[in-house]
């Protein structure tokens, strides 16, 4: 008999938790923010920059691996003309631009 009354008051012991639960997820969405939120929004924002920063006759690298000089822009539609050389030009979204190189870049290699 006792065996019984003591598994009903075993049962009826108050389960916590809820409040720890919270502090829990809580302490998950910053660590989301501040690690994985936050690092892709501030890339996103300097390529942004980037993109609007680029004009004609700037050295770009694409994500492709080319590198060439602006030849025309494209305002209405994000194209961008690329002179790889004398000879060739590609046209490529302005997406695709990883980086403004310094001038003279071309010169160089």
């Amino acid at each position: 008999m006792s065996l019984i009354s003591s598994a009903y008051a075993a049962e009826a012991a108050p389960q916590g938790g809820g409040f720890e639960m919270l502090i829990m997820l809580g302490m998950f969405a910053v660590i989301f923010y501040f690690m994985i939120y936050r690092p892709q929004a501030k890339r996103a924002k300097e390529h942004k920059n980037l993109m609007s920063s680029m004009g004609k006759g700037d050295e770009v690298l694409t994500n492709g691996g080319l590198i060439g000089k602006i030849t025309k822009i494209a305002e209405d539609n994000d194209y961008i003309a690329i002179a790889l050389n004398d000879n060739n030009e590609v046209v490529i979204k302005k997406d695709f631009i990883t980086a403004v190189l310094p001038k003279g870049t071309l010169k160089s290699l």
